[in-house]
This record gives C-alpha cells, sequence and structure tokens, in this order.
C-alpha cells in the first residue's frame, strides 16, 4: 500500500471518530440536559426596567437625599405596585433540571456492587510475523511442526528438520535423512526441551540431542509403515503409525517397547497425553476417538481402551487436552466431519458438537483464558478463536492461502506458530500476555512456630 492510501485511511478514521462522540451524547429531545435559560421578552416589564436602570438607582447613590419617612413611603408604595422585584429580566418558568445521564442511585450502587469491568483482549488480525517454509509436505495426517520448551520450534522441510529458536530467531539445521528412510512425517519435543524424536517414513523413530547435535538412538521393530504422530509422557515416547498400532516405548531401556494399544484401522494421524499422563487420546482415519488408561496397560497383550468415541464422520487428527478441566477433550474432524467435539473421558459422554464449517485440522487450548483455538482448511484456511464454553467466535485469523495443517503453542502460551499448505510458516499473537498475579501477603507467623517443643 502506498504512502498517500494510508494517509487516506487515516483522515477517514479521524473524520469517523467525532461523528460517533457526538451521536453518543446526543440529546434525545429539546427538554433533556439544558444547561441555560432564555428570558422570555413577552414577559418582560419594559417600563419597570427602564424604572431600575434610570431612577431606581438614585436613591442609593445618593442617601443624603431620603429622609427616613420618604424612605418608609418609598418601601410601601413599591410593595403595593410590585416594585420589589431585583430582576430585570423575566422568566415565566423555572429552568428544568438537568437530566442525569446515569441515574445517581444507579452510580451509587455501582460503585459498591459492581466488579470492575476487564478490558477487552485486542487481538491482532494479521500475523507477526512470516517465514518461508519450502518443501513443506501438504499431508493432513502428519505433524511436522512443534514448539519446545526450551523456546525452540522444530519443523520438518522434506528430509530435513529446521531449528528455529525465538529468542534471537535463528536458524540452523538439526539433520537431514536420506530419501531412502525419507522424508520426515513427525517431531516432538521431550519435556526437556531438549531432546527430540523424528519419525520417519520407513517406520523408523530417531532421537536426538539438540544442544549436542547429535543422534543418541534409533527406535525400530514397531511398525510396519510411516509414523505420523508422536507424544511424550516424561521418559515414555509414544508413536502412532500408518499400521493403526500405537506403541508405548521406554527411550531408558534397550528393548524400548513396553505397550501396544491396537484399536485403530487405519492411520494413526493424533496423539496427545493428558496433564497427569494417566490418560492418552488417540484420533485416525478411521473417524475413530480412543481413550487409553495407563492402569489399565499391559506389557503381555494388547491394552483394552477405556473408550472407543465414535460420533465423528471424518477422520480425526485435531486433539486438544483442556488446561483447566483434567478431563475434558476437544477433537476436530476432517473434511467431511467439520465438527468441534467436547468429551469428559471420565464417562465417554459428549458434552458439545459445534459445526464449524470446514476441515479442523489443529487444536490449541489458551494457557491463560477459557479459549480454543481452530485451524482449518477449505475453504478459507482460517485460524478461528472461540470463547469456552459459549463457543462464541471471538476472532477469524486469515493470511494462509492454503489448508493449516499444523499449528503449535509458545512455552509461556502467548504466542502460536502455524505451518500450511502455502509453504510458510506464520507468528500470531493471538492468546495475549497472561495477567500478573498480585504476590499473595503472608501472614505474621505465631511466635514460636518454628519450635516443636519447648523445654
Amino acid at each position: 500500500m502506498d504512502a498517500g492510501s494510508v494517509n487516506s485511511c487515516s483522515d477517514l478514521k479521524v473524520q469517523s471518530r467525532f461523528p460517533l462522540q457526538d451521536q453518543h451524547l446526543q440529546r434525545r429531545n429539546s427538554k433533556e440536559n439544558l444547561d441555560r435559560f432564555i428570558p422570555n421578552r413577552s414577559a418582560i416589564d419594559w417600563d419597570y426596567a427602564h424604572y431600575m436602570l434610570t431612577e431606581g438607582k438614585k436613591g442609593k447613590e445618593n442617601p443624603a437625599v431620603s429622609s427616613p419617612s420618604r424612605e418608609a413611603y418609598r418601601k410601601q408604595l413599591a410593595e403595593t405596585l410590585n416594585m420589589n422585584r431585583t430582576r430585570i429580566l423575566a422568566f415565566k418558568n423555572k429552568p428544568p433540571a438537568p437530566v442525569e445521564l446515569i441515574p445517581q442511585e444507579h452510580t451509587s450502587l455501582s460503585h459498591l456492587q459492581a466488579k470492575p469491568t476487564k478490558p477487552r483482549r485486542h487481538i491482532p488480525q494479521t500475523s507477526e510475523r512470516t517465514l518461508d517454509a519450502p518443501d513443506l509436505v501438504d499431508d493432513f495426517y502428519l505433524n511436522l511442526l512443534d514448539w519446545g520448551s526450551s523456546n525452540v520450534l522444530a519443523i520438518a522441510l522434506g528430509n530435513t528438520v529446521y531449528l528455529w529458536d525465538a529468542s534471537d530467531g535463528s536458524t540452523s539445521e538439526l539433520v537431514t535423512i536420506d530419501d531412502e528412510i525419507g522424508p520426515v512425517t513427525s517431531v516432538n519435543w521431550a519435556p526437556d526441551g531438549r531432546h527430540i524424536a523424528i519419525g520417519l517414513n520407513n517406520s523408523e523413530v530417531q532421537l536426538w540431542d539438540s544442544a549436542a547435535n547429535r543422534q543418541l538412538r534409533t527406535l525400530r521393530g514397531g511398525h510396519r509403515s510411516r509414523v505420523g504422530s508422536l507424544a511424550w509422557n516424561n521418559h515414555i515416547l509414544t508413536t502412532g503409525g500408518m499400521d493403526g498400532q500405537i506403541i508405548n516405548n521406554d527411550v531408558r531401556i534397550r528393548s524400548h517397547i513396553v505397550e501396544t494399544y491396537r484399536g485403530h484401522q487405519q492411520e494413526v494421524c493424533g496423539l496427545k497425553w493428558s496433564a497427569s499422563g494417566q490418560q492418552l487420546a488417540s484420533g485416525g482415519n478411521d473417524n475413530l476417538v480412543h481413550i487409553w488408561d495407563r492402569s489399565l496397560a499391559s506389557s503381555n497383550s494388547a491394552t483394552q481402551w477405556l473408550h472407543r468415541l465414535e460420533d465423528h464422520i471424518s477422520a480425526v487428527k485435531a486433539l486438544a487436552w483442556c488446561p483447566f478441566q483434567g478431563n475434558l477433550l476437544a477433537s476436530g474432524g476432517g473434511g467431511g466431519d467439520r465438527c468441534i467435539k467436547f468429551w469428559n473421558t471420565h464417562t465417554g459422554a459428549c458434552l458439545n458438537s459445534v459445526d464449524t464449517g470446514s476441515q479442523v485440522c489443529s487444536l490449541l487450548w489458551s494457557k491463560n483464558e477459557r479459549e480454543l483455538l481452530s485451524s482449518h482448511g477449505f475453504t478459507q484456511n482460517q485460524l478461528t478463536l472461540w470463547k469456552y464454553p459459549s463457543m462464541v467466535k471471538m476472532a477469524e485469523l486469515n493470511g494462509h492461502t492454503s489448508r493449516v495443517l499444523f499449528m503449535t503453542q509458545s512455552p509461556d502460551g502467548c504466542s502460536v506458530a502455524t505451518a500450511a499448505g502455502d509453504e510458510t510458516l506464520r507468528f500470531w499473537n493471538v492468546f495475549g500476555v497472561p495477567e500478573v498475579a498480585k504476590p499473595t501477603t503472608k501472614a505474621n507467623p505465631e511466635p514460636f512456630s518454628h519450635l516443636t517443643r519447648i523445654r
């Protein structure tokens, strides 16, 4: 946009702001909010006014000429002729009392009862930063983007995994794998923010130390085809493959396969552990969502699911556990479903279902507010911010020109990174800065509270 068009837009904004102000304070009729009163000319006694302006002041200016008897006679005559008036201008009615915009009783009550309203947060409608992401694989079933706890973002572009440090904006290459085993099909940071798991097209999973920039080990023998989803639970790395299997791998031991979950008949494209690490949610191309409980896990045979959720009618990749309610799970369906559903994972009940109108590719809960962010495909390729539990749309963010396949959240919960089929990586300041908690004042300790015995 050229400078001239920018100035014209700002002029329009300035011009439109003042009419709104005036319209907001506009009086509803001519009898309200009057701040002055105009004298009525027809009610003025012009002869008396002339007398008061000319003759009325003579007695006051020459008090020596007036005798007591004359002054008494003047007062009686003035009272008889109604000449004791002090005003020259005449009014028919008293000025009306001004109408209060806010009644006094409401203002007094509001000061005592009403809580201070929270200012509405500004949500930027455009991305704050855009980076090129060439060779990003446009595949709905993969998971190629993750933001670690050390504030480093990992993205897989073709056969290469790149690391972008959010603290200084620097980029480095972690690994480029051979064509025979590529491309990279999934990436996921370990909780420590240093180690990262990389799923491959040939069914293997590599573990890397990003600080030392070296490979630690390769996990083999679990899957028969590509590994498109990964999820960490402390030292357990859970992998989901195109073969429909879900495998728990203990990365500390040589025989890493410790549990196997079998329930999906097609590719597992979504995996998420709950914050407690007790329940695992999985979504697949078979339109199913499974809830698995670690207490039911068995190392000898395939573990039975806790809940099998069959309400979606398309592939389920988008899964997100609620940070403020441990048993609440959100799931999103593909292009044939287009719905976000909410589940009570204790009972398996579907609490709500919202038709978004487009393919749901990813879901993220806000860490600071009761809000949910969804990324979408055809037709708008947008991000939608929802208020929970009302599911009212708070904002729609546009910028990508292809379906927004991958979405991840910064460690502080404020920023969101998205990668799309248009081969761009965008950063959005959608969730805002969390409020600083007020420090709690410590109560004064009781005397001798540090002593356990008095001798």
